[in-house]
């Protein structure tokens, strides 16, 4: 029991594929106490019997690029939980249109959105989460991709928005170092998600990284999910800062 009593909220679990979920189901094995959010009305009905199935504490609405939304998280855990140990950030959004064609298509409001919820908001929850973290050797994880430091065809503005959001996994870590909350992420591989299902050419992806990645196969949720566990438990209580491939290996190769 790695995470046992561990009060951990999730953020970006959208269906029994999602990553965020993966993690929620193993943190839950793992122990800790739950808490998850979803992204408004049309994702209830998947997300809240999968956080049912775990006994999540709260299961709670959550529109990441209202800041009042936000805070209204917290205030209702305030309610429940005297901090909270663990924040999963597992959230990213482009529009469709801005993953055709190559980033010269890209739009100022294509953007500015891929931004704002890919990258600020990681931002704005740890703004809000700060003060019930401090002092608990708490710690904050966010997911990436290979995309924000390689080009892939058809990720356009979501590598842009990777990039940032592995700097602000930096930042973050030296600001909320001194209050005891390490914060780290996991550039994961591809995996069949309802996110990586926008990406065109995405299974021509899957097939070349299973024939070059070191381990010859591709990663699952599950894979990334033990990872979770690892960085956000107190075997990790020295790593801060970083952001830990879960890819099979394929970040080592050249050619």
């Amino acid at each position: 029991m790695l995470l046992q009593g561990k009060k951990t909220l999730i953020f970006g679990v959208a269906n029994d594929k999602s990553i965020a979920w993966a993690i929620a189901r193993a943190f839950h094995e793992q122990g800790a106490e739950l808490a998850i959010t979803y992204a408004g009305e049309a994702l209830e009905k998947r997300v809240r019997p999968l956080a049912e199935s775990v006994n999540a504490a709260v299961i709670i609405p959550c529109n990441v690029t209202s800041d009042d939304e936000i805070k209204g998280v917290f205030s209702e855990l305030a309610k429940i939980w005297d901090g909270v140990d663990i924040i999963i950030h597992a959230v990213a959004f482009a529009n469709k249109d801005e993953l055709k064609g190559t980033i010269i298509n890209t739009t100022r409001e294509g953007f500015t959105t891929a931004m704002d919820i890919s990258v600020y908001s990681f931002l704005g929850i740890m703004k809000e989460a700060m003060p019930m973290m401090q002092g608990r050797n708490a710690a904050a994880l966010t997911l990436s991709y290979y995309g924000a430091v390689k080009v892939f065809p058809g990720y356009n503005v979501m590598g842009v928005a990777k990039a940032a959001l592995e700097a602000s996994v930096r930042y973050l870590a030296e600001a909320l170092g001194p209050e005891g909350i390490r914060v780290n992420g996991i550039s994961a591989g591809p995996i069949r998600t309802l996110a990586a299902s926008g990406v065109g050419g995405f299974t021509q992806i899957l097939n070349h990284v299973e024939a070059k990645a070191p381990l010859r196969r591709n990663i699952t949720q599950e894979d990334v999910a033990r990872s979770a566990v690892y960085l956000c438990s107190d075997l990790a209580s020295g790593v801060c800062g970083e952001v830990h491939y879960v890819d099979g290996g394929y970040n080592v190769i050249g050619i």
